[in-house]
């Protein structure tokens, strides 16, 4: 089966596209089997994406590897009409990656602050309701921006995520039987019941071997790194620090180098591939050998900075620039953006009146939203909501309770519109960006209106997360449509059960931060380096506890942004590059320049894509194992069950079967990726 010919180009005057599932015909979607299958990922990719996202600071995407599954489970259950089903588990599951996201980004910033102000309070209930609520905002917030994005804007964006997830449901799936089925009298009826009369063949066996190759590659990925971190047979990180030359280098003339040697990183590197993983290194290489070393021959309040470790420069200083970076980056994307924001939002206001053209196609079963005033309602009920648990389970000051929501209800809405436009454009959202600037604006505000100190911490963090979740979900949510109009599954449906996911990954995520708090912490020796919420922490403690804030170093790294913007480098990239630590960027070109090595072996294109593809089953294969055997990594260690040996660490020749481990497993990863011929 193959999409239209004219699924990713822009639509000439009269034409309509017409979804691989017709709009007048009834298919198998919400079922027993699509809601507990999407469950089963929203629980398991959750646990997964939190531990990579603390561990390394980027959450994978997982769309396309729930994606993958669903189509293997379909395949191997003989499942009829499944494309449908599928693009609910996806849905469904997918609601994992970006609630995690707006969780870790944030949320861990409070176990971070409190064990220096032991004071603050942070609970189970706090992260849990505050993932909640940032994510049904999301998916509220983004409705009625819907068909502007998937409908009228189709072929004018390129959708890469959402356009491979797509490619991935479609490719398991034979032609499906397009026989009359009584028109849309019958979608209102035989709604779940699988009545729909379209008996379509089976997948075919192509996913199948998609989903096998997936699997393996899970399975050594989960295998190498349950061993380093499991067992300690070799370094996770080589660092040019472990020699005695090395270290004297680091100490006179400020310069390191380091490389983590996990699967599940590299695996990320290949996905994001060498164009973004050499501007993100970049980033990290400017601060690193430059910035540090050139900070490191002066003296800043009375401190002697030639005196300081590298990473000690690096944690009071040199991340700072990185930070403002970051802010002015999300003040870039809602310039650029105020367009979309003003478009949409008279598109759907249009409707919400009943007038435009939109209201008159809502009744085909492909373009039914839920219902606007009943949409309404919701946003009404959901912004009540939060702040009944602002004011009853945060801040308890009706006037400061009153300043928080607004901030929360405003900047969401505002940077729905960032989110989804970035995930539509490049595949990657700038939340983290967006939230540095929404925690300086909602500190500033609250310490105004008399909130400070730890209480003022507690708040603005729980706004922080509120308001990073709800971008999050915006950004993904946004995907999930954009699949559901390609393939022609019924929106309402998806935004439905979108509800249902994020309610999973949200209780999901709380449980697993309070473990990965527990057994490793986020700060200190062998921590999780929670890298943005270690920055939320660092913007947050300055002004709330009255001690001021580097605006120095803010404003040079926001003059950078602005720098990097006119000469046409991707901000945000650069600047997370900046922030994330140097061990954490390297490898990510290291998988990059596997992509690029394999999809540019041959002079046949067809060879070097079905390469490409198949390197990016094993990259998610990495990823995903390697991130959900971290986490039983982390319960056996949280249950006691440590046997790393550090006299053996402290051996040279750990570091050689560190080496010798890490080329061992890029070789696997291209052998196994040059497939010789394309399917």
């Amino acid at each position: 089966m193959q999409l239209p010919e004219n699924a990713f180009r822009e639509l000439h005057e009269g034409e309509e596209y017409e979804p691989l599932m017709r709009a007048n015909q009834v298919y198998p979607e919400v079922n027993a089997w699509s809601v507990a299958w999407g469950i089963v990922m929203a629980v398991i990719f959750s646990a997964a994406a939190a531990y990579l996202g603390l561990k390394v600071g980027q959450v994978f995407e997982a769309a396309i590897p729930i994606a993958i599954i669903a189509v293997g489970l379909s395949t191997a259950a003989r499942r009829k009409s499944a494309l449908g089903e599928n693009v609910i588990i996806q849905s469904i599951g997918a609601s994992s990656g970006v609630i995690v996201a707006g969780a870790i980004f944030t949320l861990p910033a409070l176990y971070i602050l409190q064990a220096k102000y032991p004071d603050i309070s942070v609970n189970f209930f706090q992260v849990f309701l505050a993932s909640l609520l940032g994510g049904c905002l999301g998916i509220l917030f983004l409705i009625p921006f819907r068909r502007y994005f998937v409908k009228d804007m189709h072929g004018k964006y390129p959708f890469p995520e959402a356009t491979a997830t797509t490619q991935v449901l479609v490719s398991g799936t034979k032609p499906l039987s397009n026989s009359p089925r009584g028109g849309e009298d019958s979608a209102s009826c035989g709604e779940e019941m699988n009545t729909s009369g379209d008996e379509s063949l089976p997948p075919t066996g192509g996913a199948g071997r998609g989903a096998s190759s997936l699997i393996w590659a899970a399975a050594i990925g989960g295998l190498y790194d349950f061993i380093v971190s499991t067992f300690g047979w070799w370094h996770e990180t080589l660092s040019t620090r472990m020699t005695a030359w090395g270290e004297a280098v680091a100490q006179k003339a400020k310069l390191t180098f380091s490389i983590n040697t996990g699967a599940a990183v590299l695996g990320l590197g290949y996905i994001v591939g060498l164009k973004y993983a050499a501007i993100i290194c970049a980033g990290s290489l400017f601060v690193w050998w430059f910035l540090i070393p050139l900070l490191g021959m002066t003296t800043v309040d009375s401190v002697m900075l030639s005196e300081m470790d590298p990473q000690y420069i690096f944690t009071n200083y040199a991340r700072y620039i990185g930070i403002g970076a970051i802010a002015m980056a999300g003040v870039i994307g809602i310039v650029k953006s105020w367009g979309v924001i003003r478009g949409a939002v008279g598109l759907a206001g249009r409707e919400l009146r009943g007038k435009g053209k939109a209201v008159a196609s809502a009744t085909l079963r492909t373009d039914r939203d839920l219902n606007m005033r009943f949409l309404a309602i919701a946003i009404l009920a959901a912004l009540v909501i939060v702040f009944v648990f602002f004011y009853l389970g945060v801040i308890h000051n009706l006037g400061q309770a009153v300043v928080a929501w607004l901030v929360v209800t405003i900047i969401s809405f505002l940077f729905t519109t960032v989110a989804a436009n970035a995930i539509a454009i490049v595949g990657t959202n700038p939340v983290s960006g967006m939230t540095l600037m929404t925690l300086i604006i909602a500190s500033i505000v609250l310490v105004a209106v008399g909130l400070h100190g730890t209480e003022g911490i507690v708040a603005s963090m729980i706004i922080g997360g509120v308001v990073c979740t709800a971008l999050s979900m915006a950004g993904g949510f946004v995907t999930d449509l954009k699949i559901g109009y390609w393939l022609g599954t019924t929106p309402a449906k998806q935004e439905t059960w979108k509800f249902l996911g994020t309610l999973v990954s949200a209780a999901t995520v709380g449980g697993v931060i309070i473990v990965l708090n527990k057994t490793y912490g986020f700060t200190g020796e062998h921590a999780l380096v929670a890298p943005q919420a270690n920055a939320m922490a660092a913007v947050i403690e300055p002004l709330m506890m009255g001690q001021g804030a580097p605006w120095t170093l803010y404003g040079v790294g926001a003059v950078l942004a602005l720098l990097l913007n006119v000469l046409d480098v991707p901000v945000l990239a650069f600047a997370l590059g900046m922030f994330i630590p140097l061990e954490l960027n390297v490898p990510l070109v290291v998988g990059g320049a596997v992509n690029w090595f394999v999809t540019h072996r041959s002079k046949d294109v067809a060879l070097n894509t079905a390469r490409g593809e198949r390197g990016t089953l094993l990259a998610s294969g990495f990823i995903a194992g390697g991130a959900l055997m971290g986490v039983v990594a982390a319960l056996l260690r949280f249950f006691g069950f440590n046997p790393i040996n550090a006299e053996w660490l402290a051996n040279p020749w750990s570091e050689v079967c560190s080496i010798i481990a890490y080329a061992l497993l890029i070789i696997y990863m291209v052998r196994a990726s040059m497939v010789k011929r394309p399917n």
